[in-house]
């Protein structure tokens, strides 16, 4: 699946390669969010603990005031991704 040509692909493609190589980043948080449903689609995806959390923390640290607006943001972008890939799977 060509993950750069859905929406959010980016972030997921990213998501992916920084969980592979143990980085913690946002977009590997926001994947590690969307784990089971990502699983589902097929993707090979790590579990972490409470990936929700840490991402909002990591978030947090470099914006306070806009972390929220972020994060939801973020969740948004995710979900969107998700659907499109369920509809091209």
């Amino acid at each position: 699946m060509q993950l750069s040509g859905l929406p959010g692909g980016d972030l997921v493609e990213k998501g992916l390669r920084d969980l592979s190589k143990g980085r913690e980043t946002v977009e590997a948080l926001l994947v590690a969010i969307g784990a089971p449903r990502l699983g589902r689609l097929g993707f090979d995806v790590p579990t972490l603990e409470s990936p929700e959390h840490r991402l909002y923390e990591l978030l947090a640290r470099d914006d306070p005031d806009d972390a929220h607006a972020r994060y939801n943001a973020l969740i948004r972008r995710l979900v969107s991704f998700e659907r499109a890939a369920e509809c091209v799977a």
